[in-house]
């Protein structure tokens, strides 16, 4: 951090003093005019995500510090391309700032950011600054795929198996701990800063990308899937609605995270897993053989949830009969202005 800035306000510096100290985390040859111009390959597809985190909603200052903002607001639209089966370009940053926030906590965003960003080679490419009185973090991210290997919402069919890439619930439960320190009392060190860190550092599943390309090869098969940054149920629905079918969801077959056999109930462990949300992992639908394939080659957590039927409802189904079947649903997750 520079030492300079550790005391100044933004309003003290202004527009032009914060976007002098913003542009030193973006390439000098891109930056400069009136939009980024990023080259393409030829055959290739650019792919567009914007996604806008508020303060108070989406951090806080409890849960979350300045550079885990940044890496949070980074990954967030890196994971979106991800569910596209887009490799990343850059990213643009629009930021509204109340003019009594520190110049040191943009600088720490910016770094956090750039810590997330630079795992994958992609660049801050520009962005704006106004006055806002809360802060107000506007990404857009942009990508680039080859038009065959697009994964869309809409491209599920009848029979293909479900894959979740990693485990379901622990940003949910890092939250609470967060929230909630007493709630560790149960828990090793280890257990509670993996939890704690897979809500303040998610990690954008851009490796997944490889390896299944890997296993379909020069096939055209279409791929139906999304992220799970809503929750796992939001990715479940939305998938089937878009396809027009329906699902059926083994809840044994969720991965949860280890401690939660030990520290939550199943109930509380299947909520936090459904609904929680922030999770970044990919909710995928193609056919068992392939499926089977990715799940052994990416292993931790990674794992065949269902199977995709005709009909409109995704139904949570325990084999062992236990529970009664439950229809899943988009009211119980978390939803702007529900």
């Amino acid at each position: 951090m520079n030492t300079e800035s550790s005391s100044l306000l933004v309003r003290d510096i202004g527009e032009q003093g914060l976007l002098q100290i913003l542009q030193r985390f973006c390439p000098q040859e891109i930056i400069g005019d009136d939009a980024a111009v990023i080259a393409t390959e030829t055959g290739l597809s650019l792919v567009v995500t914007t996604d806008v985190l508020v303060d108070n909603i989406h951090f806080s200052e409890i849960t979350t510090s300045a550079v885990d903002v940044g890496w949070r607001a980074a990954a967030a639209n890196l994971s979106d391309l991800a569910a596209m089966g887009a490799s990343p370009l850059g990213i643009t940053v629009g930021l509204g700032l109340p003019g009594d926030v520190s110049v040191s906590w943009v600088e720490q965003m910016y770094v956090g950011m750039t810590q997330c960003l630079q795992q994958y080679n992609t660049p801050i490419v520009g962005g704006d600054v106004v006055r806002s009185p809360v802060i107000t973090i506007a990404i857009t991210a942009f990508g680039q795929a080859y038009p065959q290997q697009i994964i869309r919402r809409h491209r599920a069919q009848v029979g293909d198996a479900i894959i979740v890439t990693g485990v379901h619930g622990a940003s949910r439960a890092g939250l609470e701990l967060l929230l909630h320190p007493e709630k560790a009392e149960n828990l090793s060190p280890e257990e509670t800063k993996a939890l704690i860190r897979a809500h303040q550092r998610p990690q954008p599943r851009l490796d997944v990308l490889p390896i299944l390309w890997q296993i379909l090869g020069s096939s055209q098969l279409a791929i139906a899937g999304m992220d799970s940054s809503d929750g796992l149920a939001d990715a479940l629905v939305q998938i089937c609605r878009a396809s027009n079918v329906g699902a059926v969801v083994e809840r044994t077959q969720i991965p949860f995270p280890p401690a939660f056999a030990h520290w939550l109930t199943p109930e509380q462990a299947l909520e936090y897993s459904l609904y929680g949300g922030e999770d970044f992992e990919l909710v995928l639908c193609l056919p068992k053989q392939p499926a089977d394939k990715l799940v052994q080659m990416l292993g931790q957590g990674a794992a065949a949830i269902g199977e995709i039927t005709n009909g409109s409802t995704v139904v949570l189904r325990d084999q062992k009969q236990e529970f009664p079947d439950q229809v899943l649903s988009l009211s119980q997750g978390f939803q702007h202005f529900g």
